[in-house]
């Protein structure tokens, strides 16, 4: 038993290490924003811990040096009162010390924060829906202006202004590893800064319940080198290719044909829907439906065939198609790259 315990116990604390990396974990930064709110979140639990640790420590002294109450309650100690009031002034002057460091390094945190999207090159806006992400890359040139859905591409080490807000209710956008929390509220817009220190896949998530499939309401930021993000926009600027291969063709009819494109856009075809994801280049995505299925053919099929059983209340309807209009249609999607 002692053993086992002693496994438990080491088990225990490698799941709690475990814990503090990973794709979300706030305490493995990624990027400036999200290090300097966890260099803020190590001072304020080691405070915490020490304060709670001297609390528990008197409380648990006057518990043993209880004196027996006294014959007289109007009687007083001049000497136990002058202590008294010596240890309550020195604690609260502790508090206030303690506060105002905890202020301090709040107010720097903020101020760090806040200036770190002032010269931000690149700015996306963010509208949360119920229940996805659409981004839309700003530029001053309107053929350089990229819809896309769910995943955020940024240049490595750069900072990115997100321009955040909501379409139908409060939604809250964050990517632990590369900075904090921030609310999206229809009728207003907010910003955040994000910067990844170096090239990977970061997950995010709504963290604001929204609803029925709010826990499925994910989205990825890829960090890029510089080449490789100017290569991916200039293809995501580019309209959708026609397609040569028979079964594709049929498949592009049967998405004008069923539906599909009085909600969807698919750029260089008459599908212009602005309701749902844009699918111009939805193939080359790493997930659909809000990270909740991995794009590919088993994951595109079962979202096209009963997107209900997938993301029950979601606004994608379930379309009745027969065998070969369902592979026409997946043939379609997966070649929009």
């Amino acid at each position: 038993m002692l053993r086992s315990g002693r496994r438990l116990s080491a088990g225990g604390c490698l799941l709690l290490i475990s814990g503090c990396s990973g794709l979300q974990s706030s305490l493995d930064p990624q990027g400036d924003g999200a290090r300097w709110i966890a260099d803020l979140f190590w001072p304020f639990l080691t405070i915490s811990v020490i304060v709670w640790t001297l609390v528990m420590l008197a409380l648990g002294w006057s518990l043993l040096h209880r004196r027996a109450p006294r014959p007289d309650p109007l009687q007083t100690d001049t000497t136990n009162e002058k202590r008294a009031l010596i240890v309550i002034g020195s604690a609260t002057g502790f508090t206030l010390a303690i506060l105002a460091v905890l202020t301090t390094l709040s107010f720097f945190t903020g101020k760090s924060l806040a200036e770190l999207g002032a010269h931000a090159p690149l700015t996306i806006q963010v509208i949360g829906h119920q229940w996805w992400w659409e981004v839309r890359y700003q530029d001053a040139s309107p053929s350089r202006i990229v819809t896309t859905a769910n995943e955020i591409h940024i240049p490595v080490g750069e900072p990115v202004r997100l321009l955040l807000q909501a379409d139908d209710v409060i939604h809250s956008f964050w990517v632990p590893v590369l900075n904090g929390k921030r609310d999206l509220i229809p009728g207003r817009q907010t910003t955040l800064t994000i910067e990844a220190d170096r090239v990977g896949i970061y997950r995010g998530q709504c963290a604001e319940f929204c609803g029925l499939q709010h826990a499925h309401m994910g989205l990825f930021v890829i960090a890029q080198p510089r080449a490789d993000f100017d290569a991916w926009r200039n293809n995501e600027t580019a309209p959708a290719k026609t397609p040569t291969d028979p079964v594709a063709q049929r498949g592009q009819v049967v998405f004008a044909a069923r539906g599909c494109a009085l909600c969807h856009t698919v750029r260089g075809t008459s599908a212009g829907g602005n309701y749902g994801p844009d699918l111009t280049h939805v193939a080359s995505r790493r997930s659909i439906a809000a990270a909740t299925l991995p794009m590919t053919s088993a994951g595109l099929s079962a979202w096209i065939a009963d997107p209900q059983a997938i993301k029950p209340g979601s606004h994608m309807p379930k379309v009745d198609l027969h065998g070969r209009e369902l592979t026409a249609l997946l043939t379609y999607l997966e070649g929009l790259k």
